[in-house]
């Protein structure tokens, strides 16, 4: 089950990049398309810091915190392989984010960007972005109702052991 965990990762950081790929080919930078109208448009821009261009510049910085998150999650996520999918989604969907951003500063130097909220003013973000997001929303709903989904997952086992 190990490698699926890890085969999403992979999917998303690819899907990330090919995003970002077809952006920079597609989308002058600081240029905006409509995508889906008064909702999310395409706006291409560099970003050297994390999200609202925080910490802007700080590459030895990022590039520390994501090998040693990068490390911390894969041996959380060994380690846990067997706890309830929910954790060791969400483990994987946040090794997704941080690998596809930390290829993005190594590559260029900068973190392309390019949704844009149409509806709400809100940093412009990407596809390794929403991969962190959804991976924390997946380890918080693990861990606020970690006691429940355990007992669930330790039921299946013993049914399934009998």
């Amino acid at each position: 089950m190990l490698a699926v965990y890890f085969i999403v990762s992979v999917i998303l950081i690819g899907i990330d990049q090919w995003v970002k790929y077809w952006t920079v080919a597609n989308i002058a930078l600081h240029e905006t398309v409509e995508f889906i109208p008064s909702f999310l448009s395409l706006t291409y821009i560099r970003n050297t810091g994390a999200a609202w261009s925080i910490l802007e510049g700080q590459m030895w910085f990022f590039f520390i915190i994501t090998i040693v998150a990068v490390v911390v999650i894969m041996y959380l996520l060994i380690k846990h392989r067997t706890e309830h999918w929910l954790f060791a989604i969400g483990l994987s969907f946040v090794l997704a984010g941080a690998l596809g951003n930390f290829i993005d500063r190594m590559r260029l130097g900068y973190v392309v960007d390019m949704f844009q909220t149409e509806f709400m003013n809100f940093p412009i973000f990407n596809v390794a972005d929403v991969s962190l997001f959804i991976g924390v929303a997946f380890i918080f709903i693990y861990t606020v109702f970690e006691e429940k989904l355990k007992g669930n997952n330790n039921e299946k086992r013993n049914k399934s052991n009998n």
